[in-house]
């Protein structure tokens, strides 16, 4: 894949991470999310950074996730899902490149 993939998932990442905020989600997990969107969002500001430092920043948000089991709203969790989703294919794309 193109960086420019790699930049896509970042992204849309970040987008669904950002899209909890508006959500009424249960108080531990929207503090998990928000650290994970930070991080993510981060990531969005400009040209991405080297392929170790994208790992670890990914790596990162994979563990803040491991965290929300559940938002105790469904829109939330469908957002939580494609978060998800779109990580494990950053994280794909970034093996394959290795």
């Amino acid at each position: 894949m193109e960086e420019s993939d790699l930049q896509s998932l970042v992204e849309t990442l970040a987008e669904r991470l950002a899209a909890t905020a508006t959500r009424p989600v249960e108080e531990d997990a929207s503090r998990w999310l928000g650290e994970a969107e930070a991080v993510a969002s981060d990531l969005t500001s400009g040209p991405l950074p080297p392929d170790g430092v994208v790992r670890t920043r990914l790596g990162h948000v994979e563990h803040l996730l491991e965290h929300v089991d559940g938002t105790e709203d469904a829109d939330a969790d469908a957002h939580v899902e494609a978060a998800r989703a779109a990580l494990d294919d950053a994280l794909t794309v970034l093996d394959a490149r290795d």
